[in-house]
Order: C-alpha cells, then structure tokens, then sequence
C-alpha cells in the first residue's frame, strides 16, 4: 500500500528499543515508555504560504528523527503502526556524524597554508 501524506505531514515508523531492565525488574511491553525516535517512511510536499507559494520541508523520507511525547497520531497500515505528524512536532534531526560533512565558515577554511620565504642570494 502506497500512502503519501499531505501538505507538511510524515509518516514515522517508531524505532523500537531494547529490553528495558530496572534493577534486574523485567518492565512489561505495556508499562514501557514508547521510544520518541523515529525513521521517516514519506513526506508531503510542503506547506503554501500566504502568497501561494509551497515551502518544503526540512524532512526527507529515510532521516531518523526525535518528537515529542504526545505527538502524532497513531495509525496502522498492513499490521504496522506507524504515527502521522505535522512537521512542525518534529524537534530535531539524527545525523550519522560517518556522513557529516564539515561546516564552512565565511572567512574561515580548513587548509593550512604554507608559508613562503624567499632566501636572499649574498652576493
């Protein structure tokens, strides 16, 4: 099934975590906090701005995010549940530090430079 949402909306599949253990008490799967991270599965196409024009979002399909607690609303499709959010309930993006790419500053660049110096001849 495909779905594409609509507007500034995503579709999160939540990411699961491990087996929670506090001081060797087993916590059962209905007592667990549910994870507030996430994988984007799709993204709409932007929210129109009052002049008409459509804004992207800031999300791709693929980035690992981190949402507030009671954000989104949960829906299952094909035995999976997945939540369904605006982009604005979206607190940051996970990046892979593998993939970051060093930030430029105006003024600023990684390279060192070499000195030169030219010797005098004696003569």
């Amino acid at each position: 099934m495909n779905v594409r949402p609509l507007h500034d909306r995503i579709i999160v599949h939540r990411l699961e975590e491990g087996e929670q253990q506090i001081g060797g008490i087993i916590i059962p799967d209905t007592a667990k906090e549910k994870p507030q991270q996430g994988t984007v599965i799709a993204a709409g196409n932007g929210k129109v701005n009052d002049d008409g024009k459509r804004v992207p979002l800031d999300v791709k399909a693929g980035d690992r995010i981190l949402f507030g607690k009671y954000s989104g609303q949960e829906i299952k499709l094909d035995g999976q549940e997945y939540l369904i959010m605006k982009e604005d309930e979206v607190l940051a993006v996970i990046e892979d530090k593998t993939e970051k790419k060093p930030a430029v500053i105006k003024g600023q660049t990684n390279k060192k430079t070499k000195k030169t110096t030219t010797k005098k001849s004696k003569r």
